[in-house]
């Protein structure tokens, strides 16, 4: 009976006849109520629920879903509108989910993040949790749409009812921002973030504003840069450097930095390492971060169409004609960057032979003594992009005989472990990559009488590892805590290539503030590259680096 009961009344729900217009009001309360939690969340965050904000809060209320319901009549229109709804929909409840189970917000970066996400990469963040919320936010509210008859009347009467709506709600909007105008001042210029998290209109925005800068842009002329670049070695001996990309590593978790578990045990033992300890990113999401590390483009000038549009550093080092440059990746792709030089793909076991449930970041190492004893006349730049210690899965990036740290979250749903669970599990990520560093630096050294050896360690960008319930990276750069633009940068140089009073200086220059503007100028150092556009108060290997303090 009661079975029959709910069918007799979702029946009748699908049996309704309305007007497209009634149909968008209702679209408009159910996201605005349900959808925007997290948004709410932060909005009384800062608002906290009392009786001096209770108006105000209900005004925030009533605006979003006036300012839903003006979009979605604006867009959608006749036949169109139950399509749009859907597509609304269905987006929605994956925003929902993304934005409440991990912080992450959907602005323009994160969509240039998404569209150059691999899809092993994105299916970590995919499980039960998110198909409870597709099927129940997403599929459900589609089906009853699309089953929902709408009302047959002329294109003028629709047009009418829609003028209505939208004025209406215009009208109340501005009537909710009028009565509490001094908290909604204080609201739109001080806490620009939050609508960051308004859901799924800002998602809208943000499509619009990538498709902007990288889609509907004038074509940018490839601007060639370095040209007159020229290697000047000092002696006969030729360089040997290895740059490793880091992923999504944390300085402040590193113990060659003061964190007080032992993250780097192999690494302390290394007489001529420094790590800098107070080092930012150009950005917090990978797309943004590693092509703007190889760019001439300083962070405050770098866009992702211009960068692409000129050459980088390592196209520089490859037009000196001297210098054979390789890039290894475990990674998604180099993002662009080494479009125009030597790649190798080891996210699979057809190079990497060091593979269990992925291929692990230490197997870039295969083959690449011969690879180095091929090169019988040039220096040599290699690049190592990481899989590092990419969430949410932590768990993976790692074999089980790195577990140091116990207890581990073995699970993507990050919110279902502790903070304990999840920064365990995280550290263990950075204990492997001590582990692999250590074996890049057995590597050079085994290469140090025939070459001057140096290795660089540059992670791309931090994470966020639960605090204030913001998980992973990706956050927009101007309210990205600070846990997402902390990466660590570690130099480790070899007997030839160092002396002990540069190597002191070096030390000293790694507790001042230094970023990823500094790696473009400082390879070049490094490798003795004399070109018009290098700078030496930007590369930490100079002396002329003192004068940029």
């Amino acid at each position: 009976m009661f079975i029959n009961s709910i069918k007799k009344h979702i029946n009748n729900i699908l049996n309704i006849e309305m007007t497209s217009t009634r149909l968008i009001f209702i679209a408009s309360v159910l996201i605005g109520l349900i959808y925007n939690l997290k948004f709410y969340e932060k909005v009384i965050d800062i608002y906290p629920i009392s009786w001096k904000y209770s108006f105000f809060l209900l005004s925030v209320m009533i605006v979003l879903i006036a300012t839903s319901n003006i979009v979605l009549n604006l867009i959608s229109f006749r036949k169109a509108t139950k399509i749009i709804l859907i597509i609304n929909f269905l987006i929605a409840s994956i925003i929902c989910y993304v934005t409440s189970n991990y912080g992450i917000v959907i602005d323009d970066t994160m969509i240039l993040n998404v569209l150059s996400t691999n899809i092993k990469e994105a299916l970590d963040l995919f499980n039960l949790k998110f198909l409870f919320y597709f099927f129940f936010l997403g599929l459900i509210p589609s089906y009853v749409i699309s089953k929902i008859k709408l009302k047959k009347i002329s294109i003028g009467k629709e047009v009418t009812l829609k003028a209505i709506s939208v004025v209406f709600s215009i009208v109340i909007a501005l009537a909710m921002i009028a009565t509490t105008s001094k908290t909604f001042a204080s609201f739109f210029r001080q806490h620009k973030p939050l609508r960051s998290y308004v859901n799924p209109t800002f998602s809208y925005y943000s499509v619009y504003k990538y498709s902007k800068k990288n889609v509907f842009k004038k074509n940018h002329v490839f601007v060639e840069i370095g040209r007159d670049a020229k290697v000047l070695q000092k002696d006969n001996k030729r360089n040997l450097a290895i740059l490793i990309i880091g992923e999504t590593a944390r300085g402040d978790h590193f113990s060659l930095n003061g964190y007080e578990r032992k993250t780097n045990p192999l690494l302390e033992q290394e007489k001529n390492i420094v790590s800098f300890d107070d080092h930012s990113s150009c950005g917090t999401s990978t797309a943004i971060s590693v092509p703007c590390m190889f760019s001439y483009l300083q962070r405050s000038e770098f866009s992702y169409a211009k960068a692409n549009s000129q050459d980088n550093l390592l196209d520089i080092l490859k037009h000196t004609g001297e210098i054979s440059v390789l890039w290894r990746d475990n990674n998604s792709d180099s993002k662009g960057v080494a479009a125009r030089i030597d790649y190798q793909d080891f996210k699979s076991p057809k190079l990497n032979k060091v593979c269990d449930i992925e291929c692990r970041d230490v197997g870039m190492l295969g083959g690449l003594q011969e690879y180095i004893d091929e090169q019988k006349s040039k220096n040599i730049f290699i690049v190592l992009h990481q899989m590092g210690s990419h969430g949410p899965a932590y768990y993976k990036r790692y074999p089980k005989k790195f577990e140091k740290f116990l207890p581990t979250c073995q699970s993507d749903q990050l919110e279902n472990c502790t903070v304990e669970e999840i920064t365990n599990t995280y550290d263990n990520t950075i204990f492997y990559t001590d582990y692999f560093l250590s074996e890049i630096i057995k590597l050079l050294k085994q290469n140090s009488e025939k070459f001057k050896t140096a290795m660089i360690y540059n992670s791309d960008h931090g994470e966020s590892l639960g605090e204030n319930g913001v998980y992973l990276h990706g956050m927009p750069y101007h309210f990205a805590p600070e846990a997402q633009k902390n990466s660590a940068l570690i130099v480790w140089m070899g007997e030839s290539n160092k002396d002990d009073s540069n190597l002191e200086n070096l030390r000293k220059r790694s507790k001042t503030t230094v970023s990823h503007d500094n790696l473009f100028h400082s390879v070049l150092g490094l490798m003795e590259v004399q070109t018009s556009i290098y700078n030496s108060q930007m590369d930490i290997f100079s002396s002329d680096f003192e004068t940029n303090l």
